[in-house]
């Protein structure tokens, strides 16, 4: 069957207000000083379709977007970066979020729950009818992308998802970890994240399990074996973590669907995660396919 799209994308378009603090946690006190509040589209979703495209896959997102300020700058960052996009009707408005930054680059996301109903769904035909002409899709997990996890899998695409900083137990991210053909996730809220990788991989679908670690580096379980994949030293001085994951998603996408083994595509994915680090929270540069085979080339001859 003929393909027009390597990943489909569903959920996690939105726009984030970023602010920039002197310290995480930010000490209780009536006001504070920052430097400066700027709003950008660019949520999870965007972020790994931005990074898709960028390293020449083509991609298509799909998402519920409000007829407001913030859906004008979701569909303005698709447009100018020349990414499909359907955008849903959604009356409740678009997803936004604000960013708290530290100087170290990291941040405290606190997201605006009122921008989404029980009843918000992804239409089935449309979902359907974009799966069947997809090689792949990756389903964030905002809402409504659950319920379109039968869609796909009855479409016959492989899946992926990123559960985030997933501990383990909360309930609303089982259905992702148990359809998903690559399941990703953080070892941030994990007590033992081998033993929630094995539990994934047992429960569910998932051959390919990837836990980042941060400056730990990763860790890949694929076919019973659980690896270490190393950390990458950033390029330039890591001034924001925000985005970091959905890039090193972006990357083991680009790897798996260029027909490299896991290892490697989770190598790609730590390149293209550390570069995002060196990226302004305002900003979203990402690594073309040029520059990322420059850097693993350069990274393997250095062995």
């Amino acid at each position: 069957m003929s393909t027009e799209i390597d990943v489909l994308v569903l959920g996690g378009a939105g726009v984030d207000t970023i602010v920039h603090v002197p310290e995480l946690p930010l000490p209780y006190a009536d006001s504070h000083m920052v430097p400066a509040i700027e709003a950008r589209a660019g949520q999870t979703g965007d972020f790994v379709a931005l990074g898709t495209h960028a390293l020449g896959l083509r991609t298509h997102h799909i998402d519920m977007v409000g007829d407001d300020h913030e859906g004008d700058l979701v569909r303005a960052l698709h447009r100018d970066r020349g990414i499909a996009l359907t955008a849903v009707p959604q009356p409740a408005g678009t997803k936004r979020a604000v960013n708290l930054v530290g100087p170290d680059g990291r941040r405290l996301s606190l997201y605006d729950t009122g921008r989404s109903r029980d009843g918000d769904r992804l239409p089935p035909d449309t979902v359907a009818a974009l799966a069947r002409v997809s090689r792949h899709a990756h389903v964030s997990i905002t809402q409504p992308c659950a319920d379109a996890l039968p869609v796909l899998r009855s479409a016959g695409v492989t899946i992926s998802t990123d559960l985030h900083d997933w501990d383990g137990v909360d309930a609303y991210h089982e259905a992702f970890a148990r359809e998903a053909d690559i399941v990703l996730l953080s070892t941030a809220a994990l007590a033992d994240p081998e033993k929630t990788m094995r539990r994934i991989a047992e429960r569910g679908r998932a051959t390919e399990v990837v836990a980042t670690a941060g400056a730990e580096g990763a860790y890949l379980l694929f076919d019973g074996e659980l690896t270490h994949v190393p950390s990458v030293t950033p390029p330039a001085a890591i001034v924001d973590s925000n985005g970091a994951g959905d890039s090193f998603a972006a990357g083991y996408l680009f790897g798996r669907l260029t027909g490299t083994t896991p290892a490697e595509a989770a190598r790609y994915g730590a390149i293209a995660g550390a570069h995002a680090c060196t990226v302004p929270a305002t900003g979203t540069g990402f690594l073309t396919r040029d520059e990322l085979m420059a850097r693993a080339e350069v990274r393997e001859s250095g062995r």
